[in-house]
């Protein structure tokens, strides 16, 4: 898929991310998970994984590949949400999504979630979205629920030792993989 043109939904515009977002990117996400700041809003995990969310390697890293696009959602010239859209076959996968913490639970991310959908079905085709969430995140999980996601019980072991990725508070660490079927 070619690289979309933004497109506005009322307050909100949705765009690909390039090379020169990577840094406030970083910054978004990090935001969102990590640290005090993260404790703003309510999808943080700085209570089970200290140290980083993420880094530029790796916003870079879904910015290039083929078949991956890192939307950036922006209000008023900001961005205040990204999420990563990447086309695997019949499904497409979403990660790496981030809301700005005081902006979190105000609709934003229900928004997010049905343009990141909409987009994938109408740029690749495909019948799924798929996503991994750490399997402890019971609220962030039944958040997902609620908009149509349901857990599969196949989990895929946390990468433990890989500070990359962060440091685990505690060892019982897995993601486990949500499926969502996609109207036509």
């Amino acid at each position: 898929m070619d690289t979309a043109p933004p497109r506005d939904t009322g307050e909100l515009t949705f765009r690909d991310a390039t090379e020169a977002d990577i840094p406030a990117l970083v910054e978004l996400i990090e935001s969102a998970y990590r640290g005090d700041s993260s404790r703003a809003g309510w999808t943080t995990e700085a209570d089970i994984l200290q140290g980083q969310r993420t880094d530029p390697q790796g916003v870079r890293a879904v910015v290039e590949s083929p078949g991956s696009r890192l939307l950036v959602v922006e209000r008023d010239g900001a961005p205040v949400a990204c999420c990563q859209l990447e086309h695997r076959g019949e499904a497409a996968y979403f990660g790496m999504f981030a809301v700005r913490p005081a902006l979190q639970g105000a609709g934003l991310g229900k928004v997010i979630i049905a343009e990141a959908e909409r987009t994938v079905r109408a740029g690749w085709g495909v019948r799924e979205m798929h996503m991994t969430v750490i399997s402890v995140r019971e609220e962030l999980i039944a958040w997902y629920e609620r908009r149509g996601y349901r857990r599969t019980g196949k989990l895929s072991p946390f990468p433990y030792g890989d500070e990359r990725f962060g440091i685990p508070q505690r060892d019982d660490l897995a993601f486990e993989l949500l499926v969502k079927e996609l109207a036509g």
